[in-house]
């Protein structure tokens, strides 16, 4: 084989080694560390959309929000960590045997984290929402490009339903109706 031959293949292999990495890199949540920020993440959101929903104002509906978060961006450093999120919760109340959807909203955040070396896992230490007017600009200027075409996708609630309807004591096949 000439020595053409093999610096074409060689650059290519190069290039498609370059390009799993970036692709690697720029997608890597570490699941361990996300296991173990996770708690702290969904009770700030489920702790900060109590006496927010619609469903609140019926105590007959016994409403309750449950939320859900993806990690995006996962950076830790020492005992603090950075999580860029996106976000979802939703109120869910019960009637007549239906699960009954209040009020909801997709959010994506930046969340910065520390351990809590007293209970072992980790706390929010501040927390920044995007803007209900932002633009592209600010998922761009909080979350890496990867992060973003993620956001493009949306999260679906069929989790925060089976879970809702769970709590409820409702079957898995009980209706959804609007509040």
């Amino acid at each position: 084989m000439s020595v053409r031959v093999w610096g074409t293949g060689a650059g290519a292999l190069v290039v498609l080694v370059a390009a799993g990495a970036w692709a690697r890199g720029s997608s890597a949540v570490d699941p361990a560390l996300w296991d173990r920020v996770r708690p702290a993440v969904e009770a700030r959101l489920v702790a900060q959309a109590a006496g927010t929903g619609a469903g609140e104002s019926e105590p007959a509906l016994r409403s309750r929000w449950f939320c859900r978060a993806e990690a995006l961006d996962l950076e830790e450093s020492g005992d603090r960590v950075r999580a860029g999120i996106d976000s979802l919760c939703e109120e869910y109340g019960v009637r007549a045997g239906a699960l009954v959807f209040c009020s909801g909203a997709e959010v994506p955040q930046v969340m910065r984290l520390e351990r809590d070396r007293a209970n072992g896992g980790y706390r929010v230490v501040s927390q920044e929402e995007q803007p209900e007017d932002a633009d592209a600009a600010w998922n761009a200027s909080h979350f890496s490009s990867y992060a973003v075409s993620r956001l493009d996708r949306g999260m679906g609630s069929a989790w925060l339903r089976e879970t809702a309807r769970t709590h409820f004591g409702l079957p898995a096949n009980a209706p959804v109706r609007d509040c």
